[in-house]
């Protein structure tokens, strides 16, 4: 977080603004477009925006045909940038409009970039169509054939050329690059050149008549190119107003990061249209930082890249309160979205089966020993062995199921765990391991054994590790591997029996799950067919138990568990959003806090995936959220990757990671958690 603005303010946390603009135009009417320009631009200012695209040829109106041939119009769009140019003194943004320019006898279509009373320099359109409904050739030249690399525009010398960066000095990593309409339509874009050269926000103005799916086939391009850039993609087409002789226009805008669609306008409208949304700079390099194979492009193509000239400009953000405008999801591991949902459920059930049923085969075995307590893990973990056992052409009896009480373990899930063995059909048992750990406790001095009521993490240990040494030898007496249950949530906190204990098994299929995930995988499971009535009730109930680990006794005669897992080691709603951020996109803590606040501090804000409970749907104070994350960061970073270096076999599932130290995570156990501690320290209490 940088210091010298507040924490509520977007740029504090490596965002910019931008703003996609559609004008309602009138065919050759410089005038009245630099008018409606100026207009938008001043709407978009009061949101602060950095960045202000607008759609090509708009100042003359993309629909003149031979008319811009015509001095009159020429020399009127000459005068409507001058009237922007000297409007854009009072404008926060830096602003890219699109204009006819004749320069020394050839005309090129333009973007003209325009900040604070200047203009900082001129791209032309270097690929021009001249198929089908498009004849540009007929008055355009390509900005590709134009042997000046600099022109002289109202009285200002300038540079000229496709080759441009514009690059804001006081906002880090806003590298601003315009390309025109077709250019994005060719093999090899010329933002291609500009990403690998350093360009963060790719844009595009564009005209680009509507025609029966073209909207999509945009949305197509404008992913593929911020995804394979690794880059924010804007890009505004023309919209009403424009000469409808011959074609249409929907005034389609949209803005997408590495991917992913932020904002769509709605198309067709008779007006104006202006949309928002806030790019994440330090993600997209903190993505090109790790992807290598983005570097190695940049050296393969380096006479080319290195050619890219760059123009210094500076911005001046707010340093005032600027809240986030853009939808942070709650459940980064669980999409909003049911379809989607349904297949990431689907993909992550099907990895998992995958995963264990060529381990199963590739080793020879062919039976499994499981640990079943009635909680979520291994629930899930039975299922995935069960539908594993199938697919092998292999008897469910040969997975051998144990559910193994102790002190502390209740009725409720024990019942539930007989329940669910037996509606799978698996070899069902069980043992009771109060005795084994009795008499540990005795060898080794503990004060329980003495009849105290000393309930200290020794003694939850040696019931954890008292069922993980059973089921190992119970794995040797019956030639079978152990399969263990542990999800990613729990092995980022460090939330296991370190060794002979609920951290080792033989394959893990759970290892890069999370908790949040999994709650809906079970649910997903429980709607499929693949299951009987009682196992979809059963499942049901599971889902809805308490979390907890069921190692201290609690009250005579209560079912109810004396241990809340989530008040030690915290929500796990909000400890997988930390995950995420933090693992996946190397994010500071108090960037996490700041999207973890726009995320939950509003129970009525934001999306929930759907089939969550609404009794499940909280919120959290800035004080709540800092107090978890300073948990997450010190259990995760300080005292619990000794564990993650020493993690059993499993495959990796999701795009959030996996922690293996042979896949995404690979880490020093004796490394300090000082300097993500101190960043907490940034966070305030409240806002």
């Amino acid at each position: 977080m940088k210091e010298e603005q507040p924490f509520n303010n977007i740029y504090s946390h490596g965002f910019a603004r931008v703003a996609v603009c559609i004008p309602e135009l009138k065919v050759a009417d410089p005038q009245y477009n630099s008018q409606q320009t100026i207009n938008l631009a001043k709407e978009a200012g009061k949101q602060n925006a950095a960045v202000c695209l607008f759609p090509e040829l708009g100042i003359s109106s993309y629909s003149c045909g031979d008319l811009f041939h015509q001095d009159a119009l020429l020399d009127a769009c000459l005068d409507a940038i001058e009237e922007i140019k000297v409007a854009s003194n009072d404008l926060p943004s830096f602003l890219l409009i699109g204009t006819p320019l004749k320069i020394e006898g050839a005309l090129y279509n333009c973007a003209v970039a325009i900040h604070n009373g200047k203009i900082l320099g001129v791209v032309p359109k270097s690929f021009l169509p001249n198929y089908r409904e498009f004849y540009e050739k007929r008055q355009f030249c390509s900005g590709r054939d134009c042997l000046l690399d600099e022109i002289y525009l109202l009285g200002d010398k300038v540079l000229f050329g496709a080759d441009i960066i514009f690059n804001a000095l006081d906002v880090e990593h806003l590298r601003i690059h315009a390309e025109i309409c077709e250019d994005l339509w060719t093999p090899i874009p010329p933002s291609t050149y500009a990403a690998l050269a350093g360009a963060t926000v790719l844009t595009n103005l564009s005209a680009s008549n509507i025609t029966v799916d073209k909207a999509r086939y945009r949305r197509d391009l404008c992913a593929r190119q911020s995804g394979a850039c690794v880059a924010a993609y804007l890009y505004a087409a023309a919209g009403p107003g424009e000469s409808t002789t011959d074609l249409a226009w929907d005034g389609h805008g949209v803005i997408f990061e590495n991917d992913e669609l932020l904002v769509e306008s709605e198309r067709f409208t008779p007006e104006a249209d202006l949309i928002f949304a806030d790019i994440d700079l330090e993600r997209l390099a903190q993505d090109r930082m790790q992807l290598t194979s983005f570097h190695d492009s940049v050296s393969a193509h380096q006479a080319l890249v290195s050619k890219i000239r760059r123009i210094d400009f500076t911005l001046n953000p707010p340093e005032a309160k600027l809240p986030l405008l853009r939808n942070v999801n709650r459940y980064p591991f669980v999409p909003s979205i049911v379809n989607d949902l349904d297949l990431r459920c689907f993909e992550t059930y099907n990895i998992q089966v995958h995963g264990l049923a060529k381990r199963m085969s590739a080793s020879g075995f062919t039976k499994l020993v499981i640990g079943v307590s009635g909680g979520l893990d291994s629930t899930h973990a039975l299922i995935v062995a069960a539908k594993t056992m199938d697919r092998l052409g292999l008897p469910r009896e040969n997975i051998l199921a144990y559910t193994m009480p102790a002190y502390a373990t209740s009725k409720s899930t024990k019942n539930n765990a007989h329940i669910l063995m037996e509606s799978l059909g698996v070899t069902a048992k069980e043992i009771d391991i109060q005795p084994s750990c009795d008499q540990m406790l005795k060898d080794i001095g503990h004060p329980y054994a003495d009849g105290k009521e000393l309930f200290d993490v020794n003694f939850e240990n040696v019931q954890a590790g008292e069922r993980t040494s059973h089921l190992f030898r119970l794995a040797g007496q019956n030639h079978a591997l152990v399969l263990g249950t542990g999800d990613l949530s729990e092995i980022a906190l460090g939330w296991m029996t370190y060794g002979v204990g609920d951290h080792m098994s033989h394959y893990n299929v759970n290892c890069s799950v999370p908790k949040t995930l999994i709650q809906h995988l079970i649910r997903w499971i429980a709607a499929q067919d693949e299951f009987d009535s009682e196992t979809h009730d059963v499942l049901t109930e599971i889902v809805n138990t308490e979390i907890s680990p069921e190692l201290v006794p609690g009250e005579a005669n209560s079912d109810k568990p004396a241990q809340k897992t989530e008040d030690k080691v915290g929500p796990y709603e909000l400890q997988d959003f930390n995950l995420y951020w933090i693992t996946r996109f190397g994010v500071r803590p108090s960037k996490v806090a700041f999207l973890a606040y726009h995320a939950w501090h509003d129970a009525s804000e934001g999306r929930w995936p759907s089939t969550l409970p609404e009794e499940n749907r909280t919120q959290y104070t800035l004080s709540e959220i800092k107090h978890w994350l300073e948990v997450f960061c010190y259990r995760f970073f300080k005292i619990s990757q000794f564990k993650r270096s020493a993690m059993p076999d499993g495959p990796k599932v999701g795009s959030g990671g996996s922690l293996s130290p042979r896949g995404d995570w690979r880490a020093p156990s004796d490394a300090e958690a000082k300097v993500w501690l101190k960043d907490i320290e940034k966070i305030p209490d409240k806002l």
